[in-house]
């Protein structure tokens, strides 16, 4: 069970780092509350990796400071190490020894003696799916089963603080769906996770809290809705079914938002941003049925996270949230 902790289980102010004559970080603070998950997303280079490194003492900023599990970084870093679990982008086991062997190992090195390690080993193979393996080398398992692994030691010693980077990526839907329920039962134990990923729709089911990072600084921060929020209005999607119609459609969704409306080509379909809802809605389609336009489909919906991460940041979620840059 995770320690009870009285202030903020993750803490960074003003963490700065450069690389050579790149700025990696340029002033970075964070928050995250015991028992929450923080999500952090950013462009390629933006600093999330920089930023996990230097929290997990794997890293030395040039100026800042920064706090884990009650733990001053810089100061303490065994006590950091002590209390914290990190899963990182590229799933860390030895591919000789069994799954089993793994965990085991893992829970040997902080400390459980012979039989608390191998109950523990196996409830977490249990736990993520991985008992009918568990006695194969793991280098025979998937790559979606070696993350599941990687993930699974990162939880041994139950710290309170865990840090998971890009946990999910090469999962398929059951393998990211038991580590979206193992997050959600960690945190409803107390444990607080700072989670990267590359997936908005991740961050938007799990993070209590989501900071943006883009050239080295944190540009917006908040839960996923009041993110969502600052885009603004809700989208209003139609598909027009004749081709010689679209510019009169176009001419009429103008009216309807501050914005000429988005088309995309191929498919016929146009977007706009609404304040009103239904009622647009109700008028466009009457608008459209008056001037003898044919509607395929039409959706309204609230913005997503996508549509925050791009209002904050320029760039389109596949292209900022993938992962390998700093």
């Amino acid at each position: 069970m995770s320690k009870p902790q009285s202030g903020p289980a993750i803490r960074a102010e003003g963490l700065t780092k450069r690389f050579g004559s790149k700025r990696a970080l340029a002033g970075v603070d964070l928050e995250a509350a015991p028992g929450t998950v923080l999500g952090v997303l950013g462009p390629n280079g933006a600093g999330k990796t920089t930023t996990v490194r230097v929290l997990t003492t794997l890293l030395r900023p040039d100026g800042g400071r920064a706090w884990m599990a009650g733990h001053d970084v810089l100061a303490d870093p065994e006590g950091v190490r002590r209390d914290l679990g990190l899963s990182g982008q590229y799933a860390a086991v030895d591919e000789k020894l069994t799954g089993r062997e793994n965990l085991y190992l893992v829970a040997r090195l902080y400390g459980l003696g012979r039989r608390a390690a191998r109950v523990r080993a196996g409830e977490l193979l249990a736990g993520f799916d991985l008992e009918e393996a568990a006695d194969r080398p793991s280098g025979t398992y998937s790559g979606g089963m070696r993350r599941r692994l990687d993930l699974a030691g990162a939880l041994v010693a139950r710290p309170p603080v865990v840090v998971l980077d890009e946990p999910t990526t090469g999962l398929d839907p059951r393998g990211r769906a038991d580590t979206w329920r193992a997050v959600r039962e960690l945190v409803a134990q107390g444990t607080t996770v700072l989670l990267t990923t590359q997936y908005l729709e991740e961050a938007d089911q799990l993070a209590d809290s989501v900071v943006v990072v883009e050239h080295g600084r944190v540009v917006a921060h908040g839960s996923a809705s009041e993110l969502k929020a600052r885009v603004g209005g809700e989208r209003l999607s139609l598909t027009v079914a004749q081709t010689w119609a679209r510019p009169a459609a176009a001419d009429i969704l103008s009216s309807l938002g501050a914005h000429r409306p988005e088309l995309e080509p191929r498919t016929g379909r146009f977007t706009v941003t609404t304040d009103h809802g239904a009622q647009t809605l109700e008028y466009a389609l009457g608008c459209l049925r008056l001037a003898d336009i044919a509607v395929r489909d039409v959706v309204l919906a609230q913005p997503t996270l996508d549509d925050a991460f791009l209002a904050l940041t320029g760039q389109p979620a596949s292209a900022g949230a993938q992962g390998g840059g700093r």
